[in-house]
């Protein structure tokens, strides 16, 4: 009975250990089996592959309004060896304007050279120098097409491209030839292509020849319609410099609002305004999807004109957006820098000099100004407040 007993015993140790041994294989392999579902073998299925990012650029456009030239400024860039230097003029704001993709501001007086006499108003005629003032100031483009291109004639007007040219400067809106005046003026900034168009409402008086009809823009509703309509397919944005409105009035008509809202719709992406010497009202014009910029004037960048509304200006700068994997070119933020065109002394000598405003309040409250003091910070207030009260905030879209 005790060997029976025993027999039993050792039965039932021996399946023990087979089902146990069984279990064991099972929990193995079954462990084994989820480790090759988590991590494929090479040469099995795949994980799927992720999308890849859309490609993105952004660029910045500047704008700067009027820069005049009156017989102060000129005396004030003579140098005791000869020649002009205006270099001083934008030495402030050189670093803003440098800092954009592509700038812009509008000269009223051509270039037609020593022989016919430097003056200011009303017949202008300025030194060359101010082509390399502007280069060093980081513009990239003179707009020409103004009411004072032709105040030295037409051979004037030609210089005054060859001079600008010759400084490595872009020109719009006054052209040499009818070939020239059919070439757009485009811009490829990081692959993204801007094109400029340029008009202004008249050269005040003084005709055109007839024979070179090509030679200035002239703000013509049909053709400005027209110019857009060939542009537009060529570029992603149309910027539009429109030399218009009434001197010194704080407000844009409203025929230049109807005009604004027509070339918006055909097409314009920004329309810069110029002329009246003092800053007039900006807005966004909603069009079909996207945003229309406009600013009726950015009034008066440098001068020696007399008011503080007249001696004060912007320098806009305007952001875009480019998706290249969906071809889609959108506005995305518009801001401003108040300036003042500020005339001062040096060394006896009458000088003049664009300063933004609340940089030049922060270097005076700081000390480091030479020529303003905190006698002067009430003066760049008003026209900072007066700049603020004409243009609001700035504008940021999604």
């Amino acid at each position: 009975m005790k060997v029976d007993k025993q027999v039993k015993k050792s039965v039932v140790i021996v399946l023990f250990l087979i089902c146990l041994g069984l279990a064991s294989s099972y929990w193995i392999n079954l462990s084994l089996t989820q480790q090759a579902v988590v991590t494929p073998v090479s040469g099995e299925a795949n994980p799927q592959p992720q999308a890849e990012p859309d490609i993105i650029e952004n660029i910045t456009l500047a704008a700067a309004g009027d820069c005049l030239m009156h017989n102060t400024q000129i005396w004030s860039g003579q140098q005791p060896g000869g020649g002009y230097n205006f270099d001083a003029f934008f030495k402030q704001v050189q670093p803003i304007i440098a800092s954009a993709d592509y700038s812009s501001t509008n000269f009223e007086a051509p270039m037609a050279g020593a022989a016919s006499g430097y003056t200011g108003y009303p017949l202008f005629n300025s030194p060359d120098e101010m082509a390399s003032a502007f280069k060093q100031a980081g513009f990239d483009l003179v707009v020409t097409a103004n009411n004072h291109i032709l105040d030295r004639g037409v051979q004037g007007a030609l210089r005054t491209l060859q001079v600008l040219e010759q400084a490595g400067l872009d020109t719009v809106g006054v052209y040499s030839s009818q070939e020239a005046s059919e070439q757009f003026l485009i811009k490829d900034l990081k692959g993204i292509r801007v094109g400029y168009l340029a008009y202004t409402y008249s050269t005040n008086g003084i005709p055109v020849p007839d024979d070179k009809p090509y030679l200035v823009n002239f703000l013509e509703r049909e053709k400005i319609l027209k110019d857009i309509s060939i542009l537009r397919p060529q570029v992603d944005i149309v910027i539009l410099v429109l030399h218009w409105g009434q001197e010194y009035s704080p407000k844009p008509s409203e025929e230049q609002k109807a005009l604004a809202r027509e070339f918006c719709a055909a097409g314009a992406d920004v329309i810069l305004g110029s002329h009246p010497h003092v800053i007039q009202t900006m807005e966004v014009i909603p069009v079909e999807g996207r945003n229309c910029f406009v600013i009726y004037s950015m009034g008066n960048f440098i001068s020696h004109q007399i008011g503080l509304e007249r001696n004060s200006g912007v320098i806009l700068l305007m952001e875009f957006r480019k998706n290249f994997t969906l071809n889609e070119t959108k506005l995305t933020r518009v801001d401003y820098i108040p300036t003042y065109s500020h005339p001062y002394y040096d060394n006896g000598r009458q000088q003049f000099r664009v300063v933004p405003i609340e940089d030049t309040i922060r270097r005076i409250e700081q000390g480091e100004e030479p020529y303003l003091g905190r006698g002067d910070i009430p003066t760049l207030q008003a026209v900072l407040n007066h700049t603020r009260s004409q243009l609001g905030e700035g504008y940021s879209f999604n």
